[in-house]
């Protein structure tokens, strides 16, 4: 037997998928070019608000700043409130009387120093004299003197030698020339009269040794309150005076 052939069946046909995949593709086409549009206008309103900057300098300070625990102080005292100030009233301006200029007067040149006052004294001095026989006499003669330390004074004019008009009276003084008073103080009832190394040294032999002393031990025991004079060399004791004459002790007017 023949076999059968293949029956056309009416069933229907499958449905197309062109149509579905068109539409899905237009679908995206459409929500693509929507969100692009979109996304301009976006970006536009986001940089004309700065919304961005504004939230990135936010992260960035608060990443930047450290976080510090804030501790609120107490509260400062209230103080009293200072009393208000009545202002005063000024006492009404004065007329304003125009003053001639007075003559200032000079200052008076000031007055000098006063020192206090020492009395003169009259002092005794002695100088020699040579008579026609060639012997050494001891003359006496008057000076005003005014001093604190009239001992000292008496002597330095001393040592001055005399004057013109007692030179033409044949005075002379034996202490040798350059002769200088380093110091005098008197010390109980004794002088202590230190004198130069030139004293020292004279010309005249004995004689004019002993007339140099004369001299001094004299015209230094005049004050009243001077019995003797210990002669000093640049400030030392010296034993002898020239040839042998004691100059070692203390020299009263009965040393000789």
């Amino acid at each position: 037997m023949a076999a059968p052939k293949n029956r056309k069946t009416n069933s229907p046909p499958p449905p197309k998928k062109s149509a579905s995949f068109v539409f899905w593709t237009l679908f995206f086409i459409i929500v693509i070019s929507l969100f692009f549009v979109n996304l301009q206008l976006i970006r536009s309103s986001v940089e004309k608000t700065g919304l961005l900057e504004r939230l990135f300098n936010k992260t960035e300070t608060e990443e930047k700043s450290p976080k510090t625990d804030v501790t609120e102080l107490p509260a400062a005292p209230k103080l009293p409130a200072a009393p208000e100030l009545v202002p005063t009233e000024e006492p009404p301006a004065a007329d304003t009387v125009e003053q001639t200029p007075q003559a200032v007067p000079e200052p008076k040149p000031a007055a000098p120093p006063v020192s206090p006052t020492v009395p003169s004294r009259n002092q005794t001095l002695y100088f020699i004299q040579v008579d026609g026989d060639g012997a050494l006499l001891r003359k006496a003669v008057t000076r005003s003197v005014k001093s604190a330390s009239p001992l000292t004074d008496t002597l330095r004019l001393l040592l001055q030698g005399p004057t013109a008009e007692e030179q033409r009276r044949d005075l002379r003084s034996l202490i040798p020339p350059g002769t200088k008073l380093l110091r005098a103080e008197v010390r109980g009832s004794t002088a202590y009269i230190n004198f130069s190394e030139e004293f020292q040294f004279g010309t005249n032999g004995v004689e004019g040794y002993m007339g140099q002393l004369w001299q001094i031990v004299w015209t230094a025991t005049e004050f009243p309150n001077i019995s003797d004079v210990q002669i000093l060399i640049e400030g030392n004791v010296v034993n002898f005076l020239g040839e042998g004459i004691n100059i070692g002790s203390p020299l009263s007017r009965n040393s000789f």
